[in-house]
């Protein structure tokens, strides 16, 4: 829904939502992985789907883990720009070169999820029957030689390093706007200016908390698999294992709730969802209820003068 308000409506193809559409766009994608994760929670071995898709989902999910956290930087660094250099912003930020970042994005973030096609796969337990005892899940290969834990370092840098990022530039944002606040103001259209930055700068603020509060688990929960593999301790399997429950359930609730975010903190995206689904947003209907009812008092009043 939100990619089509997007590319429907001329009037939110902004740079901003350029960026938050691609969002969206990896969210889609990792939604479309859910049925496989949940079929390996439901039935963990065997598995039956084959080695092909077995690499292919987790590609998917990885590429798109990378895709979403990189588009929130840019799109963060754009904010920076637009607050704190608005002159520079207005020759430097376009919708090209928006589309060329996100493209740029895409093909890092497919190029790094690469690993994963070598260290994913349907692997079995020496000594028994491959076809009871099919798993996907990290190669011995993968595990022996040290890819896994390189590929747990190179996500979490993926992660730790854009959120430290992330939050020195809404530091920044926020003490620009507090002191063009407080000093000076500017006139009546730099007011409604910060106003517009305020309330964008908020609602990312809010997309940007949330994705750090639902992914943290998903990144902890990898390093301490990764660990249980080396260390071959029970205890950190066990946590392991519960941490990834946990970690599941808000990887894919982190992949639902920005729209949501959206809605609430944006009435620019209520109006622009509820054009696309056809219908008058409610405080639209009440106010034409409104101008109808008075026309038609206006109207009776003339006649009965």
């Amino acid at each position: 829904m939100t990619v089509l308000v997007v590319s429907k409506f001329r009037d939110m193809r902004t740079t901003t939502n350029l960026y938050l559409s691609s969002v969206a766009l990896s969210d889609l994608l990792i939604f479309l992985c859910m049925p496989l994760d949940l079929f390996r929670l439901w039935q963990y071995r065997p598995w039956h789907l084959g080695s092909p898709l077995c690499k292919l989902f987790q590609f998917v999910s990885e590429s798109c883990t990378y895709s979403t956290v990189l588009n929130i930087t840019a799109l963060s660094v754009e904010r920076y720009l637009a607050v704190c250099f608005p002159l520079r912003a207005k020759a430097v930020i376009t919708k090209g070169r928006a589309k060329l970042v996100i493209s740029v994005i895409w093909a890092v973030s497919f190029c790094s999820a690469g690993p994963i096609f070598v260290l994913v796969g349907v692997e079995h337990e020496n000594g028994t029957d491959p076809l009871a005892t099919n798993e996907c899940r990290a190669t011995e290969y993968a595990v022996r030689s040290g890819l896994l834990t390189v590929m747990v370092w190179t996500s979490s840098l993926f992660f730790f390093l854009p959120v430290f990022c992330l939050t020195i530039l809404y530091g920044l944002i926020g003490r620009k706007l507090c002191r063009r606040n407080r000093d000076h103001g500017g006139g009546l259209g730099a007011s409604v200016r910060d106003q517009n930055h305020r309330q964008t700068v908020k609602m990312l603020a809010v997309v940007v908390f949330a994705f750090i509060l639902c992914w943290l688990p998903f990144h902890v929960g990898r390093y301490l698999f990764s660990k249980s593999f080396e260390a071959g301790s029970m205890e950190i399997v066990v946590i392991s294992k519960y941490c990834n429950l946990v970690s599941f359930v808000l990887f894919y609730f982190s992949a639902a709730i920005n729209p949501i975010l959206y809605n609430i903190m944006s009435k620019k995206y209520r109006v622009a969802a509820w054009r696309l689904l056809g219908l008058r947003p409610f405080a639209q209907k009440k106010l034409s209820t409104l101008k109808d009812e008075s026309s038609r008092a206006w109207t009776e009043s003339s006649i009965n003068t």
